[in-house]
């Protein structure tokens, strides 16, 4: 055992965690024929079988389990090392960060450039369509979301607050019947989200704008919505941080409609007791926090 290096065993415990080669991989952020290759030249090297392989996926076997003991203690001391410490860019660990357009805007907008200095061993790998995903297959190392997730080996953890807002142009309004009450949007055209495509219910706006309000415009991209709304095509509900930046738009009822969303961050316990993790759920935190002044509209 004491000729086994961290740089093998870190391929024998993303298989025997995910049971799968195309997931360890995925972890890994390599090919699923690297880490078969790796797992077979250290079968090789142990002179033992340490998986079954079967239709399933990788089932360990007795020397996987006398095997775990000492590979989790290297994993240990690995998480100590510098987060910047030795490796070139090419060997960077790929991190996929699952979010909401929004968030993903502003994200790589103002935290981004900060995340690639202070993290240079980690590959940023950013979806912005989650609901494509599988929480449950881990698809992504760390999600953010605007509902917590309460159930399975998952937790959630409340990043940041932000508001939301009817947004139209001056152009439109003063061409439209005028807009006193929230009944009133009935007569306007209204963009908004395909309702039957919605991924997330913090994202079901209008109901909470007034019951029986109903968008005739539709997309499932917010910034599709707000480029509509930038054409002077209609009214429409956008996040304050993302209609802040342009000053064609104008809020809507701003005393009468005002919605509060949160983001949280959601990850799989065993990501978040990784060193490199927890630095970056801490970064993200930090981030955000004193960010907080741009995500929430003053009230008055």
């Amino acid at each position: 055992m004491s000729d086994l290096s961290w740089d093998d065993l870190q391929f024998f415990l993303a298989v025997m965690r995910e049971r799968q080669l195309s997931r360890a991989a995925r972890v890994l952020g390599t090919s699923h024929v690297t880490v078969s290759r790796r797992i077979d030249r250290l079968e090789q090297a142990l002179n033992a079988r340490l998986f079954e392989r079967n239709p399933r996926g990788y089932e360990p076997t007795p020397a996987s389990h006398r095997l775990l003991e000492t590979a989790e203690r290297m994993e240990e001391a690995a998480r100590q090392l510098p987060l910047s410490q030795g490796a070139a860019p090419g060997h960077a660990r790929s991190l996929r960060l699952a979010m909401p357009e929004g968030f993903a805007s502003l994200f790589s907008t103002h935290l981004l450039p900060e995340f690639i200095a202070r993290f240079p061993l980690l590959s940023p790998e950013i979806i912005t369509m989650p609901q494509v995903l599988s929480l449950s297959r881990r698809e992504a190392d760390i999600w953010i979301t605007l509902d917590p997730v309460t159930h399975g080996p998952y937790r959630s953890q409340r990043l940041a607050d932000y508001t939301l807002h009817l947004y139209a142009t001056p152009a439109y309004l003063e061409g439209s019947a005028p807009i006193h009450a929230p009944e009133d949007l009935l007569q306007h055209r209204i963009i908004g989200y395909i309702e039957e495509m919605i991924f997330a219910p913090g994202l079901d706006y209008l109901g909470e704008v007034l019951p029986s309000l109903r968008a005739s415009v539709k997309s499932t991209s917010v910034f599709s919505q707000l480029a509509a709304l930038r054409n002077g095509l209609g009214v429409g509900v956008l996040p304050h941080f993302l209609a802040a930046k342009y000053p064609g738009l104008q809020i809507v009822l701003p005393e009468q409609v005002r919605l509060t969303r949160t983001y949280w961050l959601t990850c799989h316990r065993d990501v978040r007791i990784m060193r490199w993790a927890g630095a970056v759920i801490d970064f993200l935190g930090e981030k955000l926090g004193a960010r907080g002044q741009e995500l929430i509209r003053p009230v008055g």
